[in-house]
């Protein structure tokens, strides 16, 4: 897919996103959860709303009353992160018809690099569904050569100055830097370089401000076809299956650390155990949709990975054990 193909696809997916918002009403208030025909259930995202997490919830709701006649999801975005759902919890109740996206920028690293930020706890939420996971990929300008781990490794060994762009200074991409570096014993070298946001940080690697970045897939892609940067490996226990990088190693087979941005779907906590299993049971069937599933994969370069509370509870304290380890390496 070209930049310019790819480009047309991305602003389809947020018309249609946009579009399916503005077709509903606003979101339900008060309880009874899925009680009654037409309930309407505001879906709230803490992050950019032109981000990849409020597409996906625009996909998610708009796709939703053709699974249920009882549930309509209805996507809101609000920039905010920890303050937005700081308000969320103070204003809702338990089977009020709300929930929220919560993730592991908020639950193992802010909790640990700044937890008077938040006015909440995991025992606020329960949990409905994982809305889906993005793999991390290191990347590096075209000219260093640098295509495989084995090629990092070596680099490293060299004893030079390392630069990576990230998102933010204590981001998720921060720490995975930190953690791949830091295991390959660079840590003293390494030098974090943050960026407003995402795509600014994907690009600056191409542009030679940086020599490496994390990125999600979707945001190095054009640099990468254009021959800008290579992409090294994968933040996962594997190689990539599906997408342009199929292929590109994952460092969870070299034995560094690793974890998937997720985006979890929490109602707040008391809700009735039955209202849960509907909503899980919507999202399940939407995230089993094939025109949803290729989407994900082809145009946003997601994964499907539907989670149990165990499955979150796993992810949340692997991702804490990475902030505690490599923390003085990302703030100081």
């Amino acid at each position: 897919m070209n930049k310019r193909i790819l480009s047309a696809s991305l602003a389809l997916a947020m018309t249609v996103g946009l579009l399916a918002g503005c077709g509903s009403s606003g979101g339900g208030s008060g309880s009874g959860g899925t009680s009654g025909k037409g309930s309407s259930w505001k879906v709230t995202c803490p992050w950019a709303p032109s981000g990849v997490a409020a597409m996906v919830s625009q996909k998610a709701a708009a796709k939703s009353t053709q699974y249920s006649d009882k549930i309509t999801l209805v996507a809101e975005a609000i920039a905010g992160d920890a303050a937005t759902v700081n308000t969320w919890v103070m204003d809702t109740e338990a089977n009020d018809p709300e929930l929220v996206f919560v993730g592991e920028g908020l639950l193992s690293i802010t909790s640990i690099i700044d937890p008077s930020k938040l006015q909440f706890k995991e025992d606020d939420f329960v949990f409905v569904e994982n809305l889906y996971s993005s793999i991390f990929v290191l990347s590096a300008e075209a000219n260093l050569n640098i295509k495989t781990i084995a090629d990092l490794e070596a680099y490293v060994a060299k004893g030079e100055e390392i630069s990576v762009a990230v998102n933010g200074a204590t981001g998720s991409e921060a720490f995975l830097a930190a953690s791949l570096f830091g295991k390959m014993g660079a840590g003293d070298k390494l030098k974090l370089v943050a960026y407003q946001s995402a795509a600014e940080a994907a690009q600056a690697v191409a542009k030679g401000e940086t020599q490496f970045a994390v990125s999600h897939q979707s945001q190095i892609q054009e640099t990468y076809q254009q021959g800008s940067v290579t992409v090294v490996c994968a933040f996962d226990e594997k190689a990539i299956e599906n997408g342009p990088f199929a292929g590109v190693e994952g460092v969870g087979e070299k034995g560094y650390p690793y974890f998937r941005n997720r985006c979890f779907i929490m109602a707040r906590a008391g809700t009735d155990e039955a209202t849960v299993k509907e909503l899980k049971d919507l999202y399940d069937k939407i995230l089993a949709d094939e025109e949803v599933v290729s989407w994900l994969q082809d145009t946003m370069l997601l994964e499907v990975d539907t989670m149990s509370q165990e499955d979150v509870d796993a992810h949340i304290e692997n991702v804490k054990s990475i902030v505690n380890e490599y923390k003085d390496l990302v703030a100081g």
